[in-house]
Order: C-alpha cells, then structure tokens, then sequence
C-alpha cells in the first residue's frame, strides 16, 4: 500500500443545463472563455499527497476566474455536459491523466453559459468530439433507515462563503479534513492498520448533495428519496474501493507490495461505503432503474493544445 494522501475539494461552482441559443456573448458556438490555461498536471508531491478539486465560477466569491488543480479530462466532460462520470464513456485514460487549468470568465456569464464554454474548450484544446446515446442504469435511492436518521442540522450560516482554499486541507485530530463554512470534502489516506481509510465531511450540505457525492463514488446513480429538506453536518468514515484508483507514479509506491492494479481486488477489501452510511448516518440505499443520456467520447487526444 502506497502512503499516500488524496484531497477532494468539492467544486462550487454549479453546473446547469446546456445553454444554446443566442445570448450577449454570441452563439453558442461562439461562447469561449476570455482566456484559458491549460497544461497537464505536476506529478505529485514525493510523499504522494496531492490534492485535487476545483473553485470559482458564477455563483461564487470569485466569478470570474475558474481554477482547476490536478483535473481529469471525465471531470471536465461532467462539467461541460452537466452530466455524472458515470455517464461518460470513454478511454481509460480520461480517468487518469491530469490537467491543471485557469479560466477567465466574462462579466456577467451564467453558469448555463460557462458550460457551453467549457464545451468548446474542450473542442479547441483536447479535439474532444462526443455523441449521446441513452441508456438504462441500475439506480440506487437514498433513503431513510429503519431506525431512523441520525443527522443533525447544522447551526452554520448555509449562505456562508464556502468552505474551499488552495492546497490540501488541515486535518483535526481523528484524521479528517476541518471545515469552517459549507461545504464538502472527501480525503483518503494509510490508515493505523495500513489499508485505506476514508473521510467524507460536510458541512451545511443538503441530501442532494450527498447523492451525488455517492453516485460519484459508486459509480452509479444515486436519487435521494429521504423526504429530508433541510442542511446537515456529517463526518462519515469508511473503506474506499481502491480497485478504482489509479496507481501511482513510479517510485512513489509505500513499502512492502505493490497496490492492486485497477480490476484487481484479491488484496484490497471492498468498499464499505453502504454499510457505512446506514451505521453512521441511518441512511440506506435501496437499488432500482432508471434511464439516463450518455456522452460517448468518439475522439479526444492526451495533450492539450499549447496555451
């Protein structure tokens, strides 16, 4: 097990339906940020921390610059497409090669506008070309537990800034990430017995949220069905599936054996996110079907376009 450290900072700015008709900008076609940095991401630190996440954008403390750290090229594709990474097929390599980039946002750019630009960003800079096809997914639903919720509303302002800096987050002394104001961040780090340990913390965040978080990690749709309106905080601590974790670079593996290749679980445990959210959070989830639009990636290439 390598000793390393991943931080996801959740991203504030919010994705909307595609925007497409003529606007103050122009056509949709026509929609492009004022300037865009786009290069692929530093390897990560020697220790193997790195963090990755991104801020900024309409609806934010700073609308009008986006900054990406260490970003796949499926998470941008969710963005542009206002999609899940589930819905998203593709090469593997769109889950594991990394991006950084700052976008300038024009004055008064919606957030339907800025996922038109992102759209085309992409065409520019990675060839990205894509198709859409439907789908029937297995679902699974939030809901409330047999023995009851056991979340807590918060006493935070939920129309506070959010919570979401530069670099990794400092840690309290259970191992999780310390938030002041609302939002949600995920860390995965060597736990006491050398497996993986995970921590998902949130703050102010509706159930909503924490469907989608779900569905990301899963890798499925994930509906809420709890009936629970208001904003709550969680710290929930579980076992990640590292099966779905890209390697690390070369000679930044831990001692002792190498991790499992994706695919490969005979020495990792399962997750036990499920189980996890029922024990600590009187949640469960519930399988069902629904069907939902697909982005088929036809091309994209690995190096962007220079700046």
């Amino acid at each position: 097990m390598r000793q390393a450290r991943l931080c996801a900072g959740i991203a504030v700015f919010a994705c909307g339906s595609t925007f497409s008709q003529a606007t103050a900008f122009g056509q949709a076609a026509e929609l492009t940020f004022e300037v865009a940095s786009v290069k692929p991401a530093a390897p990560p630190a020697a220790d193997g921390r790195m963090f990755f996440g991104g801020r900024g954008g309409p609806g934010t403390p700073d609308p009008g610059q986006i900054t990406w750290t260490n970003a796949t090229l499926k998470t941008l594709l969710t963005i542009a497409y206002d999609v899940k990474p589930y819905q998203v097929n593709g090469p593997a390599w769109l889950d594991t090669e990394r991006y950084d980039i700052i976008a300038k946002v024009p004055e008064g750019a919606t957030k339907e506008q800025v996922n038109v630009m992102w759209q085309n960003l992409l065409k520019e800079r990675f060839g990205v070309v894509v198709h859409h096809e439907s789908k029937e997914f297995q679902v699974d639903e939030l809901q409330v537990a047999k023995g009851g919720s056991k979340l807590k509303e918060t006493t935070l302002d939920p129309n506070a800034p959010a919570a979401v800096e530069a670099g990794p987050p400092k840690l309290d002394k259970n191992g999780s990430p310390e938030m002041n104001g609302p939002g949600l961040m995920m860390l995965i780090q060597v736990g006491a017995t050398g497996g993986p340990v995970g921590h998902m913390v949130a703050r102010a965040q509706p159930l909503s949220g924490l469907a989608t978080v779900l569905g990301n990690q899963l890798n499925r749709p994930v509906v809420d069905k709890t009936g629970l309106t208001g904003k709550y905080d969680f710290n929930l601590e579980y076992t990640p599936d590292m099966s779905r974790m890209p390697p690390p670079p070369p000679g930044l593996a831990g001692p002792g054996p190498a991790p499992a290749a994706p695919g490969d679980n005979a020495s990792e445990p399962g997750s036990n996110l499920a189980a996890a959210i029922e024990q600590q959070l009187g949640l469960r989830l519930v399988g069902s079907k629904a069907k939902l639009d697909v982005v088929v990636v036809d091309k994209a290439e690995r190096v962007p376009t220079e700046n």
